[in-house]
């Protein structure tokens, strides 16, 4: 089976930045929406020791569950099946969607409506499905907005950032028959709840996503602002939930502490609408709910990350957001620009465990390492150093003892390995250096004007006329 994930060739990078730094609308709507939600964030958090007991609390949480997650993930499947959950298990893109799809064709699904969900976005699950002939309809209002103008999310918490409002209203009076152009937010939301609301019922099945599972009791825990996850997991007849290995937690007293960090990272928010706890399908005598429920564990390269110790800490991420938003590089480039399903910081960083490094390597390098995005990880992740670790990957001899993710090498390059090789050789002897930094100092005048992507924004790289050390015996009596 084969989809159009939404990534792009790692050559195209560069031009897809270049066009968002030149789209003076979409880089005043990215900085505007990107300092509305810091400031949200720091109304939330106004009492530092309480930020940071809770991110050493969420920080322990993600590690203890991430160091026996084998463990957890069998118990959490055991749990599971005695609730009457249906648990399968994905080794990559292609086997979540077969396992959907063999659901859909079992109970004779046409529709399937979507809560939101980063990981059906991550297998192309509305590529497969409409491949195979089944509708998908995303029920998230943001989703809505990109699935209706035929785009990815560009912000994995809110996926319609960069439209306007008028935008949206255009887009709306386009698409949608019977519908009247308007720039008012309650009437939009209004047309896109009255949209949605009657597919519910026409739904055969409803998908979402998980933000934590449960092993304790075989629980999943799902936060949303809209109720359209909760009317996804209860009125169609089947419920498929699909998730990441790294969702797991240990315990059910574990989710508070992670909940109170989420919302308030992710969109200011003291708490989310809707928290909703699935632990099975109707049971006998019960009014609602699905017939059925499914959870769909999805590797997709994340073993890969989980083998080494240093990336492993990369799955601690709790989907909030909050690196994105604080990240100077996303906000002027937006999310689009990252041509992977998730972009921004958390991007560069776990994309290249689920595409490879050939495919995603740019984006380690599409940083200032200024540490914002650490700074407010609620989870603490350390995405600088893990950003140097990708980069030295992407540099790495394929065959080197360096070199161990798919992929590395891939920026390794003839030119510019010859270049460090002669830098090293330069600076690892004393005489050769004197000699060349000499030469430079004197040939200075010969110094190229195009200096490649440096002079795009400064002016040359020119030596001193005089050296260091030239200067040093100068002042010596």
């Amino acid at each position: 089976m084969s989809q159009p994930i939404q990534i792009h060739a790692s050559r195209d990078f560069k031009a897809r930045s270049l066009a968002a730094l030149n789209d003076p609308g979409q880089r005043k709507n990215f900085r505007g929406a990107m300092d509305f939600l810091q400031m949200k964030r720091r109304a939330q958090f106004g009492d530092k020791d309480e930020l940071t007991t809770l991110r050493d609390l969420g920080e322990a949480i993600r590690r203890h569950a991430l160091a026996n997650l084998p463990d957890l993930l069998e118990e959490l499947e055991k749990k599971l099946t005695a609730n009457g959950v249906q648990v399968h298990w994905a080794e990559n893109a292609d086997e979540a969607n077969a396992v959907a799809l063999d659901i859909a064709r079992r109970v004779d699904a046409r529709l399937v409506a979507k809560g939101k969900s980063m990981v059906s976005e991550e297998v192309g699950f509305n590529h497969a499905m409409e491949a195979a002939g089944l509708e998908t309809l995303e029920t998230d209002m943001g989703e809505y907005i990109v699935q209706l103008a035929g785009e990815a999310p560009s912000h994995i918490i809110m996926p319609a950032i960069h439209k306007t409002k008028q935008q949206i209203a255009a887009l709306f009076a386009e698409k949608i028959p019977g519908v009247a152009y308007s720039e008012d937010v309650d009437t939009l939301i209004q047309i896109g709840r009255q949209v949605l609301r009657r597919r519910f019922a026409e739904a055969g099945i409803g998908l979402s996503g998980v933000n934590f599972a449960v092993a304790e009791t075989g629980t999943l825990f799902l936060v949303e602002n809209e109720g359209n996850g909760r009317m996804c997991t209860t009125v169609p007849r089947v419920h498929i939930a699909i998730t990441g290995i790294e969702k797991v937690v240990a315990k059910l007293e574990h989710v508070p502490p992670l909940n109170s960090l989420l919302p308030r990272s992710a969109t200011g928010q003291p708490v989310t609408t809707y928290l909703n706890l699935i632990s099975g399908p109707r049971k006998p005598g019960e009014l609602d709910g699905p017939e059925e429920v499914h959870l769909i564990l999805v590797d997709n390269g994340r073993t890969q990350a989980y083998g080494d110790l240093q990336l492993r800490t990369t799955l601690q991420c709790i989907r909030c957001g909050a690196c994105m938003n604080h990240c100077p590089v996303y906000a002027r480039i937006g999310g689009h620009a990252y041509g992977t399903t998730y972009p921004g910081p958390i991007g560069a960083i776990i994309s290249p465990h689920m595409r490879g490094l050939e495919a995603t390597y740019p984006l380690s390098f599409a940083s200032t390492l200024c540490g914002a995005c650490s700074e407010v990880c609620p989870v603490r992740i350390p995405i600088t150093d893990l950003l140097v670790r990708l980069r030295n990957e992407a540099q790495a001899r394929p065959d080197s003892a360096e070199a161990t993710l798919r992929g590395s090498g891939a920026a390794r390059t003839t030119l510019v390995s010859a270049i460090w090789r002669g830098w090293a050789m330069i600076y690892s002897r004393l005489r050769m250096y004197r000699i060349t930094s000499w030469f430079m100092s004197r040939g200075r005048a010969l110094s190229p004007i195009d200096q490649g992507a440096w002079t795009r924004s400064r002016t040359p790289l020119v030596p001193a006329p005089k050296r260091l050390r030239d200067l040093i015996k100068e002042r010596k009596p």
